[in-house]
């Protein structure tokens, strides 16, 4: 019960590694409040816990969404400790074939989507005064860059960007802000490229396998727990050695 009463936030938490970190943290005490967008993946994550996941619908490129949700969760239970910043979206191509909309909607979800939930969640925070642990999902994309994703790897860049500078500003505050960047993780979006690319992604990772949603999931929890109590502005590769 390592987050026993510990109020957290997840976004994108109705599919994939949100989903799996929400049922995780719950399990291990936490009062978890799931956001995502789409109101069947919340639906079903609230039947899979039993009711111990609650779920609001939120898009994280609305400010005006997120603060009445931060504002819900506040009301409902006095403060909130975790806020995971997971919600993320792909709409890749070669940047010479890349629509200004692809780059703006990704723009959006990935970066002003961590901006508006951090700004929010730190405001209620710091009024509180919770000593509290923030969350972001980079991606070892936006370390070192991948082919046809120049708006992913750009926004997951950023991410870390604003991890270390919120580390920066908030320690002084108590709160703690840290990254995750996944490598090659087995998604149900993932699981649909052929099969020689998901050969291809294991042979390169050292450890001979693909990640896992409960790999990421666990990180999500050792950061946001008190063992990590004097871990701020890190970056955490999920990746099983891929980068190496």
């Amino acid at each position: 019960m390592r987050l026993q009463n510990k109020v957290t936030i997840i976004t994108g938490a109705g599919a994939g590694i949100g989903r799996a970190a929400a049922l995780l943290f719950a399990s291990e005490g936490a009062k978890v409040y799931a956001w995502d967008l789409k109101p069947e993946g919340l639906e079903s994550l609230k039947q899979e816990s039993k009711g111990a996941v609650k779920t609001i619908a939120v898009d994280v490129t609305d400010s005006a969404a997120v603060k009445a949700a931060v504002d819900t969760v506040v009301a409902a239970e006095g403060r909130i400790d975790v806020l995971v910043n997971n919600a993320g979206i792909t709409a890749d191509a070669l940047l010479v074939k890349m629509e200004e909309s692809a780059w703006d909607r990704v723009i959006s979800v990935n970066l002003k989507g961590v901006f508006n939930c951090s700004q929010a969640v730190v405001k209620a925070m710091i009024e509180k005064g919770t000593a509290g642990s923030i969350i972001n999902t980079s991606s070892v994309v936006g370390v070192y860059g991948n082919v046809g994703q120049v708006n992913y790897a750009a926004t997951k860049a950023g991410v870390i960007g604003i991890t270390k500078s919120l580390a920066k500003e908030m320690g002084r505050k108590g709160i703690r802000v840290n990254a995750v960047a996944p490598g090659f993780i087995i998604t149900d979006m993932t699981a649909k490229m052929p099969e020689k690319i998901l050969t291809m992604m294991k042979e390169k990772a050292p450890l001979q396998r693909h990640g896992t949603v409960d790999d990421v999931a666990r990180c999500y929890l050792f950061l946001a727990s008190d063992d990590a109590s004097f871990i701020s502005g890190q970056v955490l590769g999920v990746d099983g050695g891929l980068v190496l």
